[in-house]
């Protein structure tokens, strides 16, 4: 047994378990003694198919009882990555000062084992219990045919990811009280969305903010920018306050509206000075999908589409823009929506509220378009597609590339090499209802004196067409349903983007109200109405 560890084998579940927790009996030693292996040592035929409810019960307890004696290197002996797993399982002892640990395995769904970990976490005189609950996966080795445990990372701890590591110590950084721009505080329990951003916040701002750190279990991530992860506190700091351009009022509203859909993302910014003022996911990890994500954002990227046709003079909202059944562009053929009644003699303006792709594609073929022209718009003047963003948090800041083929027309429709994100296509909208561009900010720049992006914006004609055209498919064009209700000058845009793979497209809705512009997407929510359109109208509903 090693040094500092208590190895508890509770209530028997390591020797003759039966019953609820599903482990048939097995001799405990000389499982440990056997290699991990269920085949047998001298076994010449390697096994292959999937594996057995034995090989799994097994396999499971032998790993978890190393574990929980503090072998390290036993216990990693029983999975598929040996290495990673004697390092995490070291450090579980050694640098997280984890004792007296104890690990209850439960009934095995099939190849997946649940199991829970009480433990001691102890630290120059002080300690506090740790519980929590965990799972692996049997798996049979693709070499060896052994059933191993599938080494992740959330094996050790549920919040861990690829990389990550536990450590108890003096916190990487003192905590912070966030407040939000009337000074309210923001604390993680009632706004679950921010979790990440909070920890990325404390990472960066936290020293700034002028507290004192604490002695915690934290989960330290592989990149540093994302800060830390406390799950244990042994001795509280003294946090500092970090001013936010957050609203409490509209981050409830957008917590609340996320939960209408799975996989969801939406953030509201303040057009005007492009304040953050709410951000939020509905997903299963932690991965802050608002601000980071890379995923087509289907027809909304009409608004910059649009844009860059007035601007460089090939038509204007009440010129013509036929919306024919399909559009052939390099022996690509596009479609319209299922249902989509043809009409030759749209203009700009019915062929947006409508969302007809086929008029965007016949479009981009006209004189003085080409390969770069809807980069060069994204860039000099929604101020996208350069990685210069310094919002306070890691964001991705939108990819529009000059694109040859047929890239270059489903690039016009929001597909092709198009990669948004919600806080992109907030601000898309921003600058086409203000015609400034002003770089998203989740804390004040004068905070650090950061370097923010800019560009040069739109021309005042420009903005009062895309604002008409906004406004006609928020009142009575595939915008209309989600913002019915809402009064006061109100803007929108639907988008669906059909992602390969997937049999309902990703629902996409942008919009403004007053001095507040939402965008959402939803994955798999269908058309853009149906699962986006809602969150945003509910946030812009908010103020």
């Amino acid at each position: 047994m090693r040094k500092g560890i208590k190895a508890a084998l509770v209530g028997g579940v390591f020797t003759a378990m039966v019953g609820t927790a599903g482990y048939g009996a097995y001799n405990l030693v000389n499982g440990l003694s056997g290699g991990g292996g269920s085949g047998g040592p001298d076994s010449a035929e390697v096994k292959t198919g999937p594996v057995s409810s034995d090989e799994v019960r097994q396999t499971a307890g032998k790993f978890l009882a190393a574990w929980a004696d503090g072998d390290a290197g036993g216990a990693a002996g029983y999975t598929d990555n040996s290495t990673a797993a004697t390092t995490a399982l070291t450090g579980f002892r050694e640098d997280a000062h984890l004792t007296k640990v104890k690990i209850t395995p439960k009934r095995a769904s099939g190849d997946s084992v649940p199991f829970s970990v009480s433990a001691t976490v102890s630290y120059r005189g002080k300690s506090k219990p740790l519980a929590y609950d965990s799972r692996l996966t049997v798996v049979r080795g693709k070499t060896t045919g052994r059933p191993l445990v599938d080494w992740q990372a959330a094996v050790v701890h549920p919040s861990l990811r690829r990389g990550d590591t536990l450590v108890t110590g003096e916190a990487t950084a003192p905590p912070i009280e966030a407040v939000d721009r009337a000074g309210v505080v923001l604390r993680k329990k009632d706004y679950p969305s921010l979790r990440p951003i909070l920890d990325s916040l404390r990472a960066k701002y936290g020293e700034r903010a002028g507290g004192k750190p604490g002695i915690e279990l934290y989960v330290q991530h592989e990149d540093q920018d994302a800060g830390s992860r406390t799950l244990l506190t042994l001795t509280k700091g003294t946090p500092g306050k970090l001013p936010t351009t957050l609203s409490a009022r509209a981050q409830k509203a957008a917590e609340r509206a996320v939960l209408r859909s799975d996989n969801s993302s939406v953030v509201a910014v303040k057009p005007s000075t492009g304040e953050i003022l709410a951000v939020a996911n509905n997903r299963e990890d932690a991965f802050n999908a608002a601000f980071e994500g890379k995923v087509a954002p289907g027809s909304t990227m009409k608004i910059l589409t649009a844009a860059m046709l007035i601007d460089k003079g090939v038509t204007k909202a009440s010129g013509p823009a036929p919306c024919p059944p399909t559009a052939t562009w390099q022996s690509q053929t596009i479609h319209n929506l299922k249902g989509m009644a043809p009409n030759e003699s749209a203009t700009l303006s019915e062929s947006f509220a409508r969302s007809c792709n086929t008029a965007f594609v016949k479009l981009i073929d006209e004189d003085g378009i080409t390969d770069e022209s809807l980069t060069e718009e994204a860039q000099n003047n929604f101020g996208l597609g350069q990685d210069n963003w310094k919002a306070g948090v890691v964001t991705s800041d939108g990819t529009v590339p000059a694109s040859t083929g047929p890239d270059r027309a489903t690039n016009a429709i929001g597909q092709g090499e198009v990669l948004m994100n919600p806080l992109n296509m907030a601000s898309v909208t921003a600058t086409a209802m203000t015609g400034t561009f002003h770089q998203p900010v989740i804390v004040p720049r004068s905070l650090d004196d950061r370097e923010l992006a800019t560009a040069r914006g739109l021309r005042a004609s420009t903005v009062a067409q895309l604002r008409q055209m906004m406004h006609r498919t928020a009142v009575s064009g595939t915008g209309a349903r989600a913002m019915a209700g809402l009064g006061g000058d109100i803007g929108a845009k639907t988008g669906s983007a059909e992602v390969d793979g997937q049999e309902k497209s990703d629902s996409w809705f942008t919009g403004y109200r007053g001095d507040v512009a939402a965008a959402a997407m939803a994955q798999r929510g269908g058309h853009g109405g149906d699962a986006a359109g809602p969150i945003v109208a509910a946030v812009l509903g908010a103020g």
